[in-house]
């Protein structure tokens, strides 16, 4: 069984809807990933403009705006992208848990589908080289990320279809 997603290129099926949610912090780094997502979505299974996109301060602001944006039963799926940098405290490692462990709530809470391309570098310096570095990172995680949330609503497609088996 095969349950694929339309492409915007033949139009045939309903179209996805998607949020993706973003911060600001590092903007320069963190687009990389969200124009690279709505590439990739728009490539494979629906147009750009049928992707949503909420920019919040920080990653911290993220889970919480996917819960909403969950709720609303409006999303096939959100997306999120950020970055979590080392600000040499150790309070990074604390974000990111919150951040990761926020998300996987509003997924599981919600049934929503949710991918994170909130990420934490073990070393970034604010030098020319790493932020170009990541800039390049970010663009092929923000693919990833698209084809990892297309695959998915693929496969709970096929999951949705098949017919529950009778109890004996």
């Amino acid at each position: 069984m095969n349950q694929s997603l339309p492409s915007p290129a033949d139009g045939s099926g309903p179209e996805v809807r998607i949020a993706l949610v973003s911060s600001s912090w590092h903007r320069d780094i963190v687009n990389q990933a969200v124009q690279a997502a709505l590439a990739e979505i728009g490539r494979t299974c629906s147009p750009a403009s049928r992707v949503d996109l909420f920019e919040v301060p920080g990653a911290f602001e993220i889970p919480l705006h996917a819960q909403k944006l969950a709720a609303k039963g409006r999303y096939d799926a959100i997306l999120a992208c950020g970055l979590i940098v080392n600000g040499g405290i150790y309070r990074h490692e604390f974000v990111t848990t919150a951040v990761i462990d926020g998300l996987m709530r509003v997924q599981l809470d919600s049934g929503v589908p949710v991918f994170s391309a909130v990420l934490t570098p073990r070393d970034f310096h604010e030098s020319e080289e790493h932020v170009d570095f990541f800039r390049r990172h970010f663009v092929k995680k923000g693919t990833e990320l698209a084809q990892a949330c297309v695959k998915t609503l693929v496969s709970l497609r096929e999951l949705n279809a098949v017919a529950p088996r009778p109890v004996v």
